[in-house]
C-alpha cells in the first residue's frame, strides 16, 4: 500500500484520501530525487473513476466507503487466496455465528483434497451486525503440503456459497545449477532488425532459430533476450512498437517464415512459384540499411500464408491444430474474431461510430460475421498456431544445441487500447486512464505509454486468470521471461484521460499473488524470471523480487550514485547485467553522445541543451575514469577517444564481465558498431522507433550470415567467455 509518512493527519483523515487508500490509490509519492508530491483531488477522483468508483461528490464518497466496508464484511472468503507451498496459510472466513462454514478444496486436477483443513475461531473476533445478521470471522488453516497449482476453495454457510481461487505457489524460483556458483551469458537483440538472405525483409522465427543455434555454436552463449513477441494487427499498417501489442496472450504471426511450414513442401509448382514471387518482391530489403518496412513485408507474406493455409492439413496435423484450439479456448476466439473484424470492417479507431466502440463480442453483427466468414476466422486461428509452433521449434533448437536457457522473452507492460484483449474483455481493464511513468532525470516530462491498465479489482475477482494464461503462454516457448517494468506488478503510474504524465499517481497491485503465479509457471518448465527494476524502485520491491528468486537488472550506464560509477565488482549478484538498454543508443552511439543529439534535435530537454550536454560529458568522463581505475581500460586511449572507440567498448564489456551478476547480456548492436538507438522514450513519430535495421559503424546492413564473423563481436565473445 501507499506510504503516507509525510502527509498530515488532517489530509489523511479526509474521506477522499481515505477512499483512495482503501482502493490502493497512492495519495502521495516520493520521486527519484527524493522529492515529495501530494496527489491532487482532481487526479484522485479521476483515477477512482477509472476503477469504477464514483468519488465526484462528498455524498458519493461516503456511500462508497460504506458499501465497500459492507461488502468486505459479508464475503465468506476473499475471491483470490495465495498459499506458499511448505508453509501453513491462514485464511479469514466470515460467516453467520449460527451458520458454521462447510469447506471443500478441489485441486487443479479436479480431485478433492483429502488432507485436513482446520477451521478455528478467530481470537478475540469481533461480531458485526449486518442487515440483521450477526457475522464473525474464523481462521481456516491451509496445510503446508498443498500441491503447486490453481485450486478451488468452496465455502458454504447457511444458504450462502462462494468459491475462491487458491493459488498455491512455490516459495521461490530455483536458480539453474550453472548459476548457483557462477554465471551465464547471452546476447540481446531486436528480432525484426536482424535479417538473413531468406528473410522477407524483417527478421523472423527462422532467423531467431539461427540466432540461437549459431549463437551457441560460434560464441557459446546460453540465451538470447529478444524484444516482446506479442500479437500484432492482421492488416497494415502494423504498429512498429513491440511494446504496444494488441494481445499479450498470443504471439506475433507476422514473424512466421512461410517456407518452414510443413505444408509448404506439399504445394504444387504453381503455388510455390506464387510464393517465390511474393518473397522476391521484398527480399531486397534484407540488405537495406534504411528503415524496416513491416507493411511491405506483410502485404506479400500474408497472401503467401493464405496459399499454404488453403492447401489444407493432413490428418495428424489437423489433430494437432484441433488440440491447440481446444487448449486456447475463448482467448483464441477473441483474438481471431478481432482480427476478422479488423480485416472486414477496417482498423479500430477511437471514434464513437467505429465498430470497436459500437460492437461487442455478443453483438448480432459480430456473431453473424463469424458465421459468414468461418474460413477466414479459421485462417487467423491457423496463423496463431503456426506462429506458436515456429517459436516453440526455435526454443527446442536452442536447447538441442546445448543452450542452458534459450529464448528469454520480453513481456510488455500492457496492451493496445484498441486491441483484442480490451475489446473482448473490457471489464478486465480500467476505463479512463493509461499507464506511464512519472518525470525523472531521463524523461523530464514523464511518459505516457498509451496502454489501459489492468484493473486490480478485476484481477482479484477472477483469480488472476488472464495473467495466469498470459504467463503460461510465454513459458510455453521460452526458457526465461524478462518482465519490462516489473514495478508494474507492485504499482503502476496511472494517468487520467486527457491529462499529461505529470498529473498521474500510482495504483497498487497485489504483487505477492502475481509473483506467485510467475513462480508456478517458471517452476513448471524449469525457467527463470528477470524483472526490469530500473528507475524509481522502492527497496521493498527489490527485496520481494529477491525473496521470490526473481533477478533484477543492472545497466552499466545506470550503476552510479551522485555522478560516481559503482565498480562492477560491487553490483548486486542477483541480476541480469548489460552495458545498456534498448532505450539508449548502442555503446558506440552513447560514447559519441547520440543520446544528447537526439534530445536536442527533437526538443525534449526542459532544462536546456547546454546543461544536459554538460551533464552527459561529466557522466561520460566519470565512466571512462571508472574503467581506468578498475583496470578495464588503459589511460592512453583517452587522449584520442574517437580512434580508440572499439577499445573503450571492449573495456565496457570487461567491466560487465567483472561483475558478480548471475546473468550477463551482450548487445548485438554493440558488437557490430551500430550507433543508432532503437527507441527514444517520450516520442512517437518524431523518431523512427523500433524500425532501425542492424547496421555496422559505417551504416552498412549486417546480415545474419555474417553476424558472428565480425571482428568486434568475436572480441566481445572472447571477453564474455574469459
Amino acid at each position: 500500500m501507499a506510504e503516507h509518512m509525510e502527509e498530515s493527519p488532517e489530509r489523511l483523515a479526509r474521506p477522499l484520501v481515505r477512499l483512495a487508500s482503501m482502493m490502493g490509490v497512492a495519495t502521495s509519492y516520493t520521486g527519484l530525487s527524493r522529492d515529495f508530491h501530494e496527489i491532487s483531488d482532481e487526479t484522485l477522483i479521476a483515477i477512482l473513476g477509472a476503477l469504477g468508483i464514483d468519488a465526484t461528490t462528498p455524498e458519493a464518497i461516503e456511500q462508497t466507503i460504506t458499501a465497500i466496508t459492507r461488502e468486505q464484511n459479508l464475503r465468506l472468503v476473499d475471491p483470490t487466496v495465495l498459499h506458499t507451498v511448505g508453509k501453513e496459510t491462514h485464511v479469514t472466513l466470515r460467516t453467520g455465528i449460527t451458520e458454521p462454514a462447510q469447506i471443500t478444496l478441489i485441486l487443479e486436477n479436479g480431485e478433492p483434497f483429502e488432507g485436513e483443513l482446520q477451521l478455528n475461531p478467530m481470537p478475540e473476533a469481533k461480531v458485526r451486525e449486518i442487515d440483521g445478521k450477526f457475522v464473525a470471522e474464523s481462521d481456516l488453516v491451509l496445510p503446508a503440503d498443498l500441491p503447486v497449482g490453481y485450486h478451488t476453495l468452496h465455502v458454504e454457510s447457511g444458504d450462502h456459497t462462494e468459491n475462491a481461487t487458491l493459488i498455491s505457489a512455490p516459495e521461490r524460483i530455483e536458480m539453474l545449477d550453472p548459476m548457483k556458483d557462477g554465471s551465464l551469458w547471452g546476447w540481446m537483440a531486436q528480432l525484426y532488425s536482424i535479417r538473413s538472405a531468406d528473410s522477407w525483409g524483417v527478421g523472423d522465427y527462422s532467423d531467431l532459430r539461427t540466432l540461437l543455434t549459431d549463437g551457441k555454436r560460434y560464441t557459446d552463449a546460453d540465451f538470447l533476450l529478444v524484444n516482446p513477441l506479442h500479437a500484432a494487427e492482421p492488416v497494415v499498417p502494423l504498429t512498429p512498437s513491440p511494446y504496444l501489442p494488441v494481445s499479450r496472450r498470443f504471439v506475433n504471426f507476422t514473424y512466421i517464415r512461410p517456407e518452414d511450414i510443413p505444408e509448404y513442401n506439399m504445394l504444387d509448382g504453381e503455388a510455390k512459384a506464387k510464393i517465390k514471387a511474393e518473397h522476391t518482391s521484398v527480399e531486397a530489403f534484407n540488405a537495406d540499411p534504411q528503415l524496416i518496412d513491416r507493411d511491405a513485408m506483410w502485404l506479400e507474406k500474408k497472401p503467401a500464408l493464405r496459399t499454404i493455409f488453403d492447401a489444407g492439413l493432413g490428418q495428424e496435423r489437423q489433430r494437432e491444430f484441433d488440440e491447440y484450439k481446444a487448449r486456447c479456448g475463448e482467448d483464441l476466439e477473441a483474438y481471431a474474431t478481432w482480427c476478422l473484424c479488423y480485416e472486414l470492417w477496417g482498423a479500430p479507431e477511437d471514434k464513437p461510430d467505429n465498430w470497436i466502440r459500437t460492437m461487442t463480442k455478443e453483438s448480432p453483427e459480430v456473431i453473424d460475421l463469424r458465421e459468414k466468414h468461418a474460413d477466414e476466422l479459421e485462417f487467423y486461428r491457423w496463423l496463431e498456431w503456426t506462429a506458436t509452433q515456429q517459436l516453440h521449434l526455435a526454443q527446442e533448437a536452442a536447447r538441442t544445441v546445448g543452450m542452458k536457457i534459450g529464448i528469454m522473452s520480453d513481456m510488455a507492460v500492457g496492451v493496445h487500447p484498441l486491441g483484442s484483449e480490451v475489446w473482448w474483455n473490457p471489464e478486465r481493464f480500467a476505463k479512463g486512464a493509461t499507464v506511464g511513468a512519472p518525470p525523472d532525470m531521463f524523461n523530464q516530462q514523464g511518459q505516457n505509454w498509451s496502454q489501459p491498465p489492468l484493473s486490480p479489482l478485476a484481477l482479484k475477482n477472477t483469480g488472476y486468470l488472464s495473467y495466469r494464461e498470459m504467463v503460461r503462454g510465454m513459458f510455453d516457448c521460452a526458457g526465461a521471461v524478462r518482465i519490462d517494468h516489473i514495478l508494474g506488478l507492485f504499482r503502476l503510474w496511472w494517468i487520467p484521460e486527457g491529462h499529461t504524465a505529470v498529473d498521474g499517481t500510482y495504483v497498487y497491485y497485489d504483487h505477492n499473488v502475481m509473483l506467485g503465479i510467475l513462480a508456478i509457471e517458471a517452476s513448471r518448465v524449469g525457467g527463470i524470471v528477470v524483472g526490469e527494476d530500473l528507475g524509481v524502485v522502492p527497496d521493498y520491491v527489490q527485496k520481494s523480487l529477491s525473496d521470490h528468486g526473481i533477478l533484477g537488472c543492472a545497466v552499466e550506464w545506470f550503476e552510479q550514485m551522485d555522478g560516481v560509477f559503482t565498480p562492477p565488482k560491487h553490483w548486486r549478484p542477483y541480476a541480469l547485467a548489460s552495458v545498456n538498454t534498448h532505450d539508449l543508443p548502442p555503446a558506440a552511439g552513447y560514447l559519441e553522445y547520440e543520446h544528447v543529439k537526439i534530445r536536442e534535435r527533437l526538443g525534449l530537454l526542459e532544462e536546456g541543451s547546454e546543461a544536459f550536454e554538460a551533464s552527459a560529458r561529466a557522466e561520460h568522463n566519470a565512466m571512462l575514469q571508472m574503467l581506468v581505475d578498475q583496470g578495464y581500460l588503459d589511460a592512453s586511449p583517452l587522449e584520442d577517444e574517437a580512434a580508440h572507440e572499439t577499445e573503450i567498448i571492449e573495456a565496457l564489456y570487461r567491466g560487465l564481465k567483472g561483475s558478480p551478476c548471475k546473468l550477463l547480456a551482450a548487445s548485438v548492436v554493440d558488437a557490430v558498431g551500430e550507433k543508432r538507438a532503437q527507441n527514444q522514450p517520450g516520442t512517437d513519430n518524431e523518431y523512427p522507433n523500433w524500425r532501425i535495421p542492424l547496421a555496422d559503424a559505417n551504416g552498412a546492413a549486417v546480415m545474419l550470415e555474417d553476424l558472428f564473423q565480425g571482428d568486434l563481436l568475436q572480441r566481445i565473445t572472447k571477453i564474455m567467455n574469459s
